[in-house]
Formats: C-alpha cells, structure tokens, sequence
C-alpha cells in the first residue's frame, strides 16, 4: 500500500513538473504512466457526484463518492502540488536561462513519450492514421498563435483562463502551461504562485475546478466507447506540441517563441544531447514503472484472500 502511494506521488510530482513547462503536458506523463484512463475516470466519478449533490439526490452521491480512488486521487494532486511548490522558480529561471538545453529535453521526453503512449492502441487502421495526422497538423499550427503578456487581466479572466488552462493539462500534449502563455497570462500565473497571492491563485483553482470537473465527464465518455480513436487524438496532440519545443530561434526566452528556425552550428551537439538525455528518462521512468508494476502484481498474489 505503501509503495503504491509512492510512486503515485512521483506520477504526480512528475505531471507537477511538466505542467510548469511551456509545451509540456502533465497529461502527457499520464499516459505514459498508463494512468490517464484511471485519473479520467475518478475527476468523472466526482463530477456525477457533485451533480447528484446539486440534483439533491443524496443516496446516488454517496454511491458516486465512494467509488472515487481517493488515496490514488490526493496522493496525484499532493505531488502535482510539491513539484509546483519546490520547482516553479527555478525552472522558470532554467527555461530562460538555457533556452536550447532545456527545450531540446523536453522534446525528447515528448517525443519518446508520444512512442511510448502508441502502444495503447493495438491495432492502427487508416482512420486512426488520418485522425492522428490531422489531429498532429491542428495542434502544429494552432500552437503558432501567440499574444502578449497582460498585466492586470480582470477576475472573470483569470477564472476562465484557469478553466481552459486545466482542460489542456488533462489531454496529452496540450500545456496549460502554453494556454496562459497565448492568453499573456503565463508571466501573471508563474508570479501570482511564486509570490503566493492566494485571492488570485483561487480565482485560477475555482475555474480550473469547474472545467476539470465538465471537461472529464464527457472524456471519461468518449474514452470508454471511442478509445483507439480518443487516444490517436491525443498522441496527434503530442506530436504536435513538438513546435513549442523545437529549440530554434533561441533569442527571446526559448518556449515563449513559437517561431520554427534553422539549427546553429555550435548548439547542435549540444541540443542533440538533451534530446537523447530525455529520451533515456523516459525509458528509465518506464523501467522503473515496470518494476513497480511487477512488484504490485507479486504483493498481490502473495496476500492471502
């Protein structure tokens, strides 16, 4: 049980860290983690109980709360909520300092993530290639749009802001992160929780507590009867999301610049490095889920029934 509840406060501390970055997902590391469908599914359990509750059906949200995974669930959100805690200024800070460095490894986590993650499908059919390439060229080119930074964004701004930056982080390669910074509101976002200035970080958590919950339900739906065709969805999503990380121009704070540049001559060992680097964190992270898998799977077999 405890082993359990570790490693899902590492899922959770390493979706934390992804939904800082500008291009990444913590949806991403869901699924990669093979632990999207499961996290889906408990946000959509809560929303039906929420909706009971408002319909005044007592009994039916008793029955909905209880089939929430609460100890996966607080245990996700307790690592999400140590990452940003502990990392969200210095990364800030890496990611403007080595631009190229850092977008190139995270192209490799995303790119070797979006590998990984094929293998929820098993079985590709030519309408899955299609969706998946025109899911892929969508998100290439919606994630050209950029606007400048607002200062002073209203209350009804932050809030819907926060609703539509939540639904991103859920689906696999669209950043909240990315989302505040088309918005302008990345810089107002990353100083509200480095100052910690609780009305304005409760204005975000209350919109992104009614999109998650609105959002997942109709995910949760589409997941359990169009599986193959939501996940290549997604994995079009991810590939997509590549040109926000895509190292090149390096001028002006790296993943806030989504214009795609040639390769400079001296950075090229370099970026090619990180790119490996994070490819081979995602395969030492997948290992090390295997691992934990298995010792699950022998806890199991060995407690008496």
């Amino acid at each position: 049980m405890r082993r359990n509840l570790a490693i899902q406060l590492l899922h959770g501390f390493c979706m934390g860290v992804a939904d800082i970055i500008p291009g990444v997902s913590g949806g991403t590391i869901a699924l990669m983690f093979g632990i999207y469908d499961r996290l889906i599914r408990q946000i959509s359990n809560i929303s039906a109980a929420l909706t009971s509750l408002i319909r005044r059906d007592l009994d039916r949200c008793i029955r909905q709360i209880r089939q929430v995974e609460w100890g996966f669930l607080c245990s996700l959100l307790l690592g999400i909520l140590l990452a940003l805690a502990l990392l969200v200024g210095s990364l800030r800070n890496l990611i403007h300092d080595y631009p190229v460095a850092i977008s190139s490894l995270f192209f490799g986590v995303v790119a070797a993530s979006a590998v990984t993650a094929r293998r929820e499908i098993s079985r590709w059919r030519l309408s899955l290639y299609i969706l998946f390439i025109v899911s892929s060229a969508t998100t290439f080119a919606l994630l050209g749009i950029r606007s400048g930074s607002i200062r002073e964004p209203g209350f009804y701004m932050i809030f819907i802001a926060g609703a539509i930056a939540i639904c991103a982080m859920v689906l696999p390669g669209v950043s909240g992160s990315f989302i505040l910074l088309m918005l302008g509101l990345y810089d107002h976002a990353i100083g509200a929780l480095e100052q910690f200035e609780l009305s304005v970080l409760s204005l975000y958590f209350s919109g992104a507590v009614v999109g998650v919950l609105a959002f997942s339900r109709a995910l949760n739906v589409l997941l359990r009867k169009y599986r193959d065709l939501v996940v290549a969805l997604l994995l079009g999503l991810m590939i997509g999301s590549l040109r926000v990380l895509w190292p090149w121009p390096s001028d002006n704070g790296g993943l806030e610049n989504t214009r795609l540049g040639f390769p400079e001559n001296n950075e090229i060992f370099g970026a090619s490095i990180a790119v490996l680097v994070g490819v081979l964190l995602v395969g030492l992270v997948m290992k090390l889920a295997r691992v934990a898998e298995n010792f699950r799977s022998n806890d199991a077999l060995q407690t008496p029934s």
